[in-house]
């Protein structure tokens, strides 16, 4: 598929059958996720793929703040941001920054990349033909996923993306886009002077 085609059919999907995913293509996803930017190379995303009863697993910890139909969806990935590896990075030598204060960082590039990452799952499911939707965890939830699948303390998900093969109508029923426009280009995009 072409790079644009991928852009143009992202779309959040909400309804999804139950054919497989092959595992082919849930390696792929994932491998294309770690080749988001990385502030310093500092490689602070980790993700944690599920299915099956594992997926269930998932969806007993967390309050599920989407459809109850992403549960159909027969892989989960949620992405974690390592805060950690960015502190440790830029105290490093090469990088020049004495302490791993985090006063340093204008905005936290731990999230930034993190959510560079998730995208690329995002366009890699449409590029393998599937579809998937991205949705946030409550910050409740974060101590009983860790502890759920052995997660790392320092390791804070980001999210969750479902991911399958899409049930759904182009927009699904309820969907924002339904609703609301898109912004205009020019609303959105400034050249040279606001």
């Amino acid at each position: 598929m072409e790079f644009q085609d991928v852009v143009r059919r992202r779309r959040m999907v909400r309804r999804f059958t139950d054919e497989p995913v092959p595992e082919q293509s849930v390696r792929r996803i994932v491998r294309n996720a770690l080749r988001g930017p990385s502030a310093g190379f500092s490689q602070g995303q980790a993700f944690l793929v599920l299915r099956g009863d594992e997926r269930t697993r998932l969806y007993d910890r967390i309050t599920l703040w989407t459809s109850p139909s992403v549960k159909d969806a027969p892989v989960v990935v949620v992405p974690f941001a390592v805060k950690d590896a960015y502190l440790d990075r830029y105290a490093e030598p090469d990088k020049g920054w004495t302490d791993r204060s985090e006063q340093r960082w204008p905005v936290p590039f731990w999230y930034v990349d993190t959510g560079m990452a998730a995208l690329l799952v995002l366009q890699t499911a449409v590029d393998e033909g599937l579809g998937a939707v991205y949705f946030g965890l409550g910050a409740d939830d974060f101590d009983a996923v860790r502890e759920e699948f052995g997660v790392p303390a320092d390791h804070e998900p980001i999210g969750v993306i479902a991911i399958g093969h899409d049930a759904d109508e182009p927009i699904s029923p309820g969907a924002s886009p339904r609703t609301r426009a898109r912004r205009p280009f020019e609303e959105a995009v400034h050249f040279g002077r606001w």
